[in-house]
């Protein structure tokens, strides 16, 4: 059964959002900008701190940086547990920053903005707060108090000392990722594997590129598609790539060979035209070497009265499995780390559904959740909803300057033992009953 849900405001920016990405279990990024035009909207990307309040996932902004005349409009993030690496579309390039971590007592930082930003230029830092009582894992909130000895150092309510993690980060390289040639260049997507190791952009020239991941080396030129390319995704053990674009298709690729695995192929209501719009791989829950592969096709008119649809196929075979059909169009695509869920952003009226991967049963909705079309979602983290007694929790973004959130509460169940007893309740009732009638 589908609930309905009002959108939550996890946070709000300055700028109009086009990509959102999750940093680690308790960051998460969000991006954008109002371009090259001089409008006074700022460019660059956010990062906030995920925690909650007993009722709610909030964000507390982390860093805000300015990226200048250039609006980021897709990024990934990928992170090995030291370091942090955050990939930005801008215009026709790809640019690196990576991050370095240190732990600093908070009264040692620099609280100054102004001070900060002018001391540091291509290097930044933002704080995240990190308790030394490391026993509780799960997201909460601290009450601090001032220390008598140093006023400048906060404890919490168990005398622990705030302390920070400090993130140096530094400019890397920049690499030109499209080459479209009828109009100004410029990457619509870039997507980094699971292990890091691989990456993937896309953008006018249709043409699908293979990164070596973090050296930004070339691995593959694939010309993919004959217009645009609108998205991409790894499959959960790399082996595989699928682009679609707006020439009408969708493709698997090796990315070990570039070469085409399966096409994705199918038939459309009353032979009308559909165009694919987003692709997202998602795990199989207990096995992870086969994988699930999500896809939102949109009808060519945007306003048409035909459904647009998010498709569930099986990319071994390249066959549709099942699908959800939508009375409006669809704009943002995302599957929750654990495979369990998928959600899928709207066009016209900015709202948000959750369904169950497996079978496209629709969990959540959320209407209405942004004044304009959703241009982005992520899932938290499985471990970081599961700490809240919360199924999934998945942000969504628009151009509205929002950042909302929506969770899925656990669904009650009958425990094991309460169904037991029915059973033998239901046996007993009818053994009696027949022995009354005589039977």
């Amino acid at each position: 059964m589908s609930k309905k849900q009002d959108g939550k405001v996890f946070a709000k920016v300055e700028f109009p959002l086009y990509s959102v990405e999750v940093l680690d279990s308790r960051h998460v990024l969000v991006a954008g900008g109002g371009g090259a035009a001089k409008t006074g909207v700022d460019n660059g990307f956010e990062i906030f701190e995920v925690s909650h309040d007993g009722e709610n996932f909030v964000g507390e902004a982390a860093l805000t940086h300015d990226t200048g005349s250039n609006a980021v409009m897709n990024c990934a993030c990928h992170t090995d547990g030291r370091k942090y690496f955050l990939v930005c579309g801008q215009e026709s390039h790809c640019q690196l920053y990576n991050a370095n971590i240190s732990v600093t007592k908070e009264s040692d930082v620099i609280h100054d903005k102004g001070e900060l930003r002018d001391s540091i230029k291509l290097n930044m830092i933002f704080l995240l707060h990190l308790s030394d009582d490391k026993k509780d894992e799960k997201i909460r909130q601290r009450k601090s108090v001032s220390n008598g000895s140093n006023p400048n150092q906060r404890t919490d309510s168990n005398s622990n000392a705030f302390k920070k993690l400090q993130f140096k980060i530094n400019l890397g390289d920049s690499i030109q990722t499209d080459f479209s040639k009828g109009e100004p260049p410029l990457q619509r997507v870039v997507r980094i594997s699971r292990s890091g190791q691989l990456m993937a952009t896309g953008g006018l020239d249709g043409h699908l590129r293979v990164w070596q991941f973090p050296s930004m080396e070339l691995i593959h030129d694939i010309s993919a598609h004959i217009n645009e390319l609108d998205d991409i995704d790894f499959s959960p053990d790399e082996k595989w790539v699928v682009s679609v674009g707006k020439d009408a298709g969708g493709h698997i690729w090796d990315c070990a060979k570039a070469a085409r695995v399966k096409t994705l192929t199918w038939e459309t209501p009353e032979k009308a035209k559909f165009l694919f719009k987003r692709c997202r791989f998602g795990i199989v829950e207990g096995n992870k070497s086969r994988s699930r592969l999500f896809v939102l096709a949109n009808p060519v008119s945007g306003r048409s009265k035909k459904n647009s649809y998010l498709q569930f196929w099986n990319p071994q075979e390249g066959s549709i499995v099942n699908v959800w059909p939508s009375s409006e169009s669809l704009s943002a695509l995302a599957v929750s780390d654990c495979g369990r869920f998928v959600a899928a952003g709207t066009m016209f009226t900015g709202s948000v559904h959750v369904l169950i991967a497996f079978s496209l049963q629709q969990v959540l909705h959320v209407p209405k959740a942004h004044n304009m079309f959703v241009t982005g979602l992520a899932f938290l983290p499985s471990a970081t909803a599961s700490a809240d007694c919360v199924e999934a929790a998945v942000l969504s973004i628009s151009v509205d300057k929002k950042v909302c959130v929506h969770t899925v509460h656990e669904r009650r169940t009958m425990p094991s033992w309460v169904a037991i007893v029915l059973i033998i309740l239901v046996l007993f009732l009818t053994f009696v009953l027949c022995s009354v009638l005589g039977l």
